[in-house]
């Protein structure tokens, strides 16, 4: 969790060669500590008198660095490396290689001034980022770049690189570390939602299983009258209007399921749960896990429907990401003859935060005609809000031994749609591309979706840096 909401904690390396203007490199030093302050960003550097520049140029200084940053590992997510002018390609691939860090890596290169091009003011950090570059490959240390080849540090270019290499940061720091609960067994009817907890865990996410009968028998054996119960019931009333036809042991005893789900979840240290939602919960407990869900969502603990593991995984690098909540949708419906467009639904665990406005929390409305209404309350309910969205989903390919994903962009909207229970309207570009890309490569029917852009950090965390194949959609 130390990751979520927060920047990326950067070390840095910053550059120079000194056959060039080596004030260059210590006007770049004290340009990039004053904008990582005024952006929010922790960062990790030697003192600038530790060196005979303030940069790392030689094997004696990278030794330095990397010593730094091997002493302070635990703090760092990831490294940038600054070029103010053409800079030692040693001197950065060295320090590296002697830290072991294992963490992402930004490499930016500054601009010249096509009026300061004489021997004094001339950078060559067009052609300096290439060797740098160059070496990285040839050490196997995966890196980032920025979206032009080179940048002023205090540029608006090189901020959004920063913000971007921060989620790639915590997206990769919290998947490697990763603890995913997985309640009780998968719907027998879902063979979907299998997945391979051993190729998850070569990217070091380890599922973390409990018997759904451990959690039911828990939450049945707590007092409807007991203090923590009673701080849940008030916390649900706060959370989404409940109709008056549910009654007040109903909400109590949807109160002292998410008791016993909290519980165990604090307890084993998990990131993100799956939960087995139906039919046993309804029919041995008498109410959904719908609402339990939500509010986890809703506090940066993605919770997801049908103990879907692979599209929990897809929730939290979301939540990583951005910091937002995240939901787990179906794929559900075309929206009429509108080929970009479609209908994303849940009975809902969708977190509050979706949906515009107050949302009902009653019964789950397909399980309940099945099941009974009387055991199935606690779907939170409402439309989604519009406004921007990310979609992922990890899935694992035994077939192939890998992780594979997809990620994109689109939109929520505001069109109209009368059907029951969490409701999105999405708009992707290209959809029809992306139904045949999924189609044929074999996802779930399961997405994650966030309300933010960021898929090209998302993309580039699983491609680059824990070696997922990844199917970054764009229309055309």
């Amino acid at each position: 969790m130390r990751s979520i909401g927060k920047q990326a904690t950067l070390g840095l390396i910053v550059g120079t060669r000194g056959f060039f203007n080596s004030e260059l490199a210590l006007e770049g030093r004290r340009q990039l500590l004053a904008k990582l302050e005024r952006e929010g960003y922790d960062y990790v550097i030697l003192p600038e008198d530790a060196t005979p520049t303030g940069a790392v140029e030689t094997r004696e200084d990278a030794k330095k660095c990397a010593r730094l940053f091997s002493d302070r590992r635990d703090e760092i997510d990831g490294v940038v490396v600054v070029l103010p002018n053409f800079s030692d390609e040693l001197g950065v691939v060295q320090t590296l290689e002697m830290a072991k860090l294992s963490v992402p890596v930004l490499v930016q290169g500054s601009d010249d001034d096509p009026g300061k091009l004489d021997l004094r003011h001339r950078r060559d950090a067009f052609c300096g980022k290439l060797s740098v570059c160059n070496n990285l490959y040839q050490y196997g240390i995966p890196f980032s770049d920025t979206t032009c080849h080179t940048c002023a540090i205090e540029s608006d270019v090189f901020s959004q690189a920063l913000a971007r290499f921060s989620g790639i940061c915590r997206v990769v720091r919290g998947l490697r570390g990763a603890r995913i609960g997985a309640i009780g067994a998968r719907p027998g009817a879902f063979q979907t939602m299998r997945v391979s907890e051993k190729l998850l865990q070569a990217s070091g996410v380890t599922v973390v299983p409990v018997d759904l009968s451990e959690i039911l028998f828990a939450a049945q054996r707590l007092d409807p009258n007991a203090a923590e119960v009673k701080a849940k019931v008030a916390e649900i009333r706060e959370y989404g209007r409940i109709p008056s036809t549910i009654p007040d042991e109903t909400v109590a005893r949807q109160a002292a399921l998410s008791v016993v789900v909290d519980r165990w979840v604090g307890e084993n240290e998990i990131d993100a749960v799956g939960v087995q939602c139906w039919t046993s919960v309804q029919e041995n407990y008498g109410c959904g896990a719908c609402l339990t869900m939500s509010m986890l969502s809703e506090r940066l603990i993605p919770a997801g429907c049908e103990v879907d593991i692979g599209g929990v995984v897809s929730m939290y690098a979301l939540v990583l990401a951005t910091g937002k909540p995240a939901a787990l949708v179906d794929w559900n419906n075309n929206y009429g003859d509108d080929r970009d467009k479609c209908i994303c639904t849940h009975c809902s665990s969708y977190p509050r935060s979706f949906v515009g406005g107050e949302v009902e929390i009653s019964t789950q409305s397909v399980l309940g005609a099945a099941l009974g209404e009387e055991n199935c309350f606690g779907a939170v309910k409402g439309k989604v809000a519009p406004g921007p969205m990310s979609f992922c989903r990890v899935s694992t390919d035994d077939r192939r031994g890998l992780v594979k994903a997809y990620v994109g962009e689109g939109e929520f909207t505001d069109d109209p749609c009368n059907m029951d229970g969490g409701i999105a309207v999405c708009r992707i570009a290209g959809l029809q591309q992306l139904m045949k890309f999924m189609c044929a490569n074999g996802f779930e029917h399961h997405g994650a979706m966030v309300r933010s852009h960021v898929a090209d950090a998302v993309a580039e965390a699983f491609r680059t840096y824990l070696g997922w194949e990844v199917y970054r959609h764009q229309a055309g």
